[in-house]
């Protein structure tokens, strides 16, 4: 028999305006659920406005009156990301809390965003880096809590500083770890750079340990025909209640770093179970490849260079 799925109480949210990139599906489908649930209105950005129409046709079915708007976003194409942020600028509501979710995974061959990044480098690290960067009014004026979804490959291999498109060899596990490498290096620093220049940001990380998401699947615009032997593999655990999670479960740390009172920026939040892989969400010591304040201020440098955005110390 499946294990029970752990829960976490999540405080009143009216009134307050949350972001979710990439909740047509999974893990960001359940947060925007469970942040409308408690009375944020909630925008979900996403690439497929099909899967976005029948994400928020999903969450109304028990929630009638949640309140949910669907925006055009695709992480790969930095004008996309503009397009985005300039709309909210636009409307000029601060933004209480965003979610940084969206991601792609391990495509078999080197494939490259719009503007010429390794897909994953480009598409989990980049695309979040230059919405944060645009969107840093609107957070400012909430004083948001940013929460950036890493994994638990972030804990495996390393940065390839010498080649970070991957242009001379390409390898999808270890540029995937760099990509969430990289973008657990950025949530720290904004942290950080919130604090020194008392932006009122707060920003932490999360990991959903290991859960049968679309990561893995068939992805045809991603080069990959069929589920991978990994993913159904994975699906089989979680049906069983064996050592991985559910949706319901991996969305949990997320969901506590972006709504706990007790939750704090600079923190990394997983599941408690064994390994990380599953359970109750917990604090949890900062992966060794994260712990260096160089690394991180200069992947920031680097990603200001890539992405032509300056973000201003105050």
């Amino acid at each position: 028999m499946p294990n029970s799925t752990p829960d976490i109480p999540v405080p009143d949210l009216a009134g307050k305006l949350a972001v979710v990139t990439g909740a047509s599906d999974g893990v960001g489908l359940g947060l925007a659920a469970r942040l409308a649930a408690a009375g944020a209105e909630v925008v979900m950005p996403v690439r497929n406005p099909r899967k976005g129409e029948a994400a928020i046709a999903k969450i109304r079915r028990p929630q009638p009156g949640a309140q949910l708007s669907l925006r055009d976003l695709d992480l790969s194409a930095l004008d996309s990301v503009a397009g985005l942020a300039d709309e909210l600028i636009a409307e000029g509501r601060p933004i209480h809390i965003l979610v940084n979710n969206a991601g792609v995974m391990t495509p078999p061959h080197r494939q490259t965003t719009k503007d010429g990044f390794e897909l994953q480098f480009g598409t989990n690290h980049l695309g979040h880096f230059a919405l944060v960067a645009r969107l840093l009014p609107l957070l400012r004026a909430g004083r948001a809590r940013v929460v950036s979804q890493i994994s638990i490959a972030a804990d495996q291999h390393g940065i390839n500083w010498d080649d970070l498109q991957w242009e001379r060899k390409y390898h999808g596990n270890r540029a995937y770890s760099q990509s969430k490498i990289a973008f657990g290096l950025f949530g720290l620093e904004l942290d950080r750079r919130s604090r020194d220049g008392g932006w009122g940001i707060t920003s932490a990380l999360s990991h959903p340990g290991v859960t049968p998401t679309n990561l893995l699947a068939a992805r045809p615009e991603v080069g990959r025909a069929r589920d991978t032997t990994l993913v159904r593999f994975i699906r089989a655990l979680s049906a069983r209640g064996i050592l991985v999670g559910t949706v319901d479960s991996a969305l949990l740390p997320a969901l506590y770093a972006a709504t706990s009172p007790a939750a704090e920026g600079g923190r990394l939040y997983g599941p408690s179970g064994f390994r990380h892989l599953s359970g109750p969400p917990a604090e949890q010591k900062l992966y060794f490849r994260l712990r260096s304040d160089a690394d991180a201020r200069r992947i920031w440098q680097i990603s200001e260079e890539l992405t032509g955005l300056a973000v201003p110390a105050a």
